[in-house]
């Protein structure tokens, strides 16, 4: 009985794209570092420069404690995600970024992009930490009006700080909760930073290629968008002939323009090899 072999294409990550986004992944986590550094310091300075007895009003320095301790938290865990990134990134390099088997695609976003991503994740989660102090701000208050020399004043002052603090208590709980919803998409993101998605190629598929950035979708499953540029110029000419091989075979079903994307790709490509012979 003749058994049919598939053939497996693998395509992993270009030698300078990997060296050029482990450098920039390495710069970013220095940074951050640096900042976990600055904010651990000015959390224990702060600690030190004040008496910790209990008050029924919160101290500013309670607040900047919180909110350099909080810092120190959430630049480390950048830093996790960029290790964690930087895995993928190497297994991309040394095993497979791409691979072609069948009528089957396994492909893995591993574009620089996944960096901002983290960034503009923790830039977010930050500025609800900032609000959560703002709205706290009513109840640091109270310490001022209550030791005002005027007992008028200081009554005044202090039931209208009062009440200042239940609103500003309700936008501290909201952007509580707004923290505590990404720091679960944060957990959940680790396993999506340049996780491999497998696809099937067929009618239900819909590949392009515009300015050399491969798009799949796929029902069922999340899109894909891979920067073919990451790929050695010679894997990306063989994938692409390859793609357009099998887009032939399936009589055009996943995109009746993509031979025109495959040509027009294919030619860049081989532009960009002749540039370099």
């Amino acid at each position: 009985m003749m058994q049919s072999v598939t053939e497996i294409h693998c395509f992993r990550l270009g030698q300078h794209a990997y060296r050029r986004i482990s450098l920039l992944s390495w710069l970013m986590a220095s940074g951050l570092l640096c900042c976990a550094t600055l904010a651990l310091f000015l959390c224990v300075t702060v600690w030190r420069s004040y008496d910790h007895t209990f008050t029924f009003y919160l101290k500013w320095q309670d607040a900047v404690v919180a909110l350099s301790a909080f810092t120190t938290f959430l630049t480390l865990g950048g830093i996790a995600l960029i290790c964690c990134f930087l895995l993928t990134l190497r297994s991309g390099y040394k095993h497979d970024m791409i691979t072609l088997e069948g009528r089957l695609l396994t492909a893995r976003d591993l574009s620089p992009l996944n960096l901002a991503s983290i960034f503009w994740m923790m830039n977010s989660v930050f500025w609800c930490a900032v609000v959560v102090v703002i709205g706290l701000f009513p109840a640091m208050m109270i310490g001022w009006t209550l030791h005002l020399s005027s007992p008028v004043l200081s009554v005044v002052l202090t039931t209208v700080a009062s009440i200042l603090c239940l609103v500003g208590l309700v936008a501290s709980i909201v952007a509580a909760a707004f923290i505590g919803i990404g720091c679960i998409g944060a957990f959940k993101s680790v396993r999506k930073l340049g996780a491999a998605h497998r696809y099937e190629l067929s009618n239900r598929t819909t590949i392009s290629i515009d300015h050399r950035e491969l798009s799949i979708l796929h029902p069922g499953h999340p899109e894909s968008m891979i920067d073919l540029t990451l790929l050695a110029k010679e894997d990306r000419h063989e994938l692409l002939a390859l793609l357009h091989e099998r887009w032939v075979d399936t009589e055009k079903e996943w995109n009746p323009e993509l031979g025109d994307e495959i040509s027009a790709a294919l030619l860049e490509t081989e532009d960009d090899l002749l540039a370099t012979a």
